[in-house]
Parts: C-alpha cells; sequence; structure tokens
C-alpha cells in the first residue's frame, strides 16, 4: 500500500497545499461558507466527482462508488471558520478581516478533497463506496453535523461506519493519535439571568442585590457539581462572563451569567442540568430574587467505537510506524462529530501539525495557529490507509 499511494500523494502535495492555502485565506463564519462551499463544488466538478450541494444550505456530499455489492463509508471534513483576527504574517492570511481558520478547518477541507481526488482516480480497486462530507458549521450550535444527520446524511445508501481527522498541535507533524471509547466531552452553554431590583448602593434596604445572588449562585454551583459528580465522569462547570451594569453606587436590575457544562457521561449530564437550574432558583429566591436558566444542550459526549478504532490504529501503525501513532488522552473539549458518533461507529483521529523549529506551536482558536503543511500530506495517507487496508 505505501508503494502504491505514496508516489500518488506526493504528485498532488503542491495542488493540495494550494487549495488549503486558498481556503485559509477565504475563511467564513459557520453557516456562512457560501464562497468556500463554490470553492469546494468546483473542486469536485473538475475531478468530474458526483456531488450534491445544498446540504444545510452549504454542505456538500460527494459519493465514490466502487460496486454495488460493497458497503458504504463515510469521511468527513468541516467548512467553518471563527470571529479571530489573525495574526499571523503569512502570504496566505486570512482576508476576510475578523475571521481566521483557526481550528484547521481549511486543513480538514483540503486533506479530505486531496484524498477524494485520489479514491475517486482509483474508485474502481476500492474495497468500499466512499460518502464525502464537506460539513458546514461545526463550530456553533445546533452543529451542522446534527442538521445533516437529520437530514439524511448517513442514509440512502446507509453508512456503515464514519471517520473525521482534526488538526492537532500538541503532536509533531508525522504523528497521529488516536483513543478507544469516550475521547471528548459533551459541551452545554449556560446562560443565567438573576433578577434582583435597583438602586442606590447607599440605601440596601431599598434593593435586593443581583450581584449578590450572582456571587453566590456561582460559588455553590462549583461546590454542588464538584460534589455530586460520578467519580468516573470527568466534569467541568466554568462561567466566563459576569455582566452587572451598574457603578460604585447603583445598584442594577440583573446581573447575567454566561457558562459552560462539560462531562462524559449523558445520564450525569441530565441529571446536572436539573440540579444547576433547581439550585440557582432557589438561592435566588431565598434572596428576594428571581431567575431565568436557560440551558442549550450542545454536542454530545464523543465516543470512537472500540472495535473500529482499534482496526484503524492497526492499519495506521503499520503504514506510519508503532511510533508515529500515539494513544492520546481523553479532553474535555468537544467537536460536533461526536453526533455521527450516536448514529453511526465512528472513529475521530488526530494529526500533528507542530513543528517547533518553525515556530509552528500555537493551540487551535489562537490568532497565531497555523500548520506545518506537511500535515496535509500526513492526512491524506491517513484516509488512504483507512479506506485500501
Amino acid at each position: 500500500m505505501k508503494t502504491r499511494h505514496l508516489q500518488k500523494v506526493k504528485d498532488i502535495q503542491a495542488e493540495v497545499v494550494g487549495i488549503r492555502r486558498h481556503l485559509h485565506s477565504h475563511p467564513e463564519l459557520s453557516f456562512q461558507e457560501f464562497e468556500t462551499s463554490k470553492y469546494v463544488q468546483g473542486k469536485l466538478k473538475e475531478w468530474k466527482i458526483p456531488f450534491e450541494g445544498g446540504w444545510a444550505t452549504t454542505g456538500i456530499v460527494a459519493k465514490i462508488e466502487a460496486g454495488e455489492n460493497k458497503k458504504w463509508i463515510a469521511l468527513r471534513a468541516d467548512l467553518d471558520a471563527l470571529p479571530i483576527v489573525e495574526a499571523n504574517k503569512v502570504a496566505y492570511v486570512s482576508q476576510n478581516k475578523g475571521v481566521m481558520h483557526a481550528c484547521g478547518h481549511d486543513v480538514h477541507t483540503a486533506m479530505l478533497l486531496g484524498a477524494a481526488k485520489l479514491l475517486y482516480e482509483n474508485r474502481n480497486d476500492l474495497p468500499v463506496n466512499i460518502k464525502l462530507i464537506f460539513q458546514p458549521g461545526e463550530e456553533k450550535l445546533p452543529g451542522g453535523a446534527k442538521l445533516l444527520i437529520e437530514q439524511g446524511v448517513l442514509e440512502n445508501p446507509k453508512v456503515t461506519a464514519i471517520y473525521g481527522l482534526h488538526v492537532f498541535p500538541e503532536l509533531d507533524c508525522g504523528k497521529v493519535g488516536l483513543k478507544s471509547g469516550i475521547y471528548m466531552a459533551s459541551s452545554d452553554e449556560i446562560y443565567i439571568t438573576v433578577k434582583g431590583k435597583g438602586g442606590h448602593a447607599a440605601m440596601p434596604q431599598q434593593y435586593v442585590n443581583p450581584l449578590m445572588i450572582a456571587s453566590q449562585i456561582l460559588i455553590s454551583l462549583q461546590q454542588m457539581i464538584q460534589e455530586k459528580q460520578p467519580a468516573q465522569a470527568p466534569t467541568v462547570l466554568a462561567f466566563g462572563r459576569i455582566e452587572g451594569l451598574g457603578a460604585t453606587n447603583v445598584i442594577p436590575d440583573e446581573v447575567k451569567l454566561q457558562g459552560t457544562f462539560r462531562t462524559m457521561d449523558e445520564a450525569w449530564r441530565s441529571d446536572a442540568h436539573q440540579m444547576i437550574r433547581s439550585q440557582a432558583d432557589s438561592i435566588a429566591k431565598n434572596l428576594g430574587g428571581d431567575i431565568d436558566v436557560d440551558i442549550r444542550s450542545g454536542y454530545p459526549v464523543l465516543v470512537n467505537e472500540p472495535v473500529q478504532t482499534e482496526a484503524t490504529r492497526k492499519k495506521l501503525k503499520a503504514h506510519f510506524g508503532d511510533e508515529n501513532v500515539i494513544d492520546i488522552p481523553v479532553r474535555m473539549t468537544a467537536e460536533d462529530f461526536a453526533w455521527y458518533s450516536h448514529h453511526v461507529p465512528g472513529t475521530f483521529i488526530r494529526i500533528g501539525v507542530r513543528n517547533e523549529k518553525k515556530g509552528i506551536v500555537h493551540p487551535v482558536h489562537n490568532a497565531k495557529f497555523d500548520i506545518d503543511e506537511n500535515a496535509l500530506m500526513v492526512g491524506i495517507e491517513t484516509y488512504l490507509t483507512i479506506v485500501n487496508s
């Protein structure tokens, strides 16, 4: 497999780097990937790969058919970028001010396009049929994956397995990482509005201070989650925004809190939502205030199906070498690929992009995030290894 495909991958390297740089220069926000979608469709047309656009408006699903009696698998990439002002000084810096591919979705799309070209050229020799899913809106709830699943992306024909790749700045370029079983956390957004009664700070008998209520809610919820969380379920409750528009001597009428709740146990997740609502409501009312609690359920726990993932690990070790296939730890970050993993066996693979000698060390969601572009070829080889071996 190495001998047969490595030269073909090398032959398209410059083209794939060009694709990635074009996408990086022209990022678009979630569910607004109109030009990105046109560009991807243009490449598929150029290579004569059949596809259908319009999935969740900007999504694209292409098909590579190898034979009637062969099973179908899916390969997925995401299209959207983030609202970040890029700080890199490179020729392919973002041309859309305030928008940046800081999470590597330009990389994911370029890798899948490169793999698609080679797989289609050799479609008659493939052991499986393939759906290529170019998905919008990974960065924004409810997640493009959920919308595509609801529209039937895993059906007609039915997909029996799905694979996705994601850049991983913690791994050196040339290495790939996997974790069998539960890998990434669920992710929910919490919006709490604490309602009091505003007034002059010097007259406490005339107001109900929502800031004091909010402070007690923050401390109490943190303690409650720490005490109640199951030992086997890593959990994070964190609030990153508090807004109380008063002044030194002005007590506001209300305070707004925004936070996130993440865990790796779906049953505990549901229970915790109710506990958060109940505890916050009780504290507010006991202190003379009122409250609105809005918990927006986000992505579920991401589960890498163990049998499939271990088979994939074995394939990748045979191709890249044992030392280049890393068993990575669980993460409290979230990914909407998780939606797929609850409907069909899924494997989510991390592709190392780090190169300290080149100064490529910044994490995702950072204004200086970039990759060693040799990682593009690693990603394409990963797809070819999954499909062909």
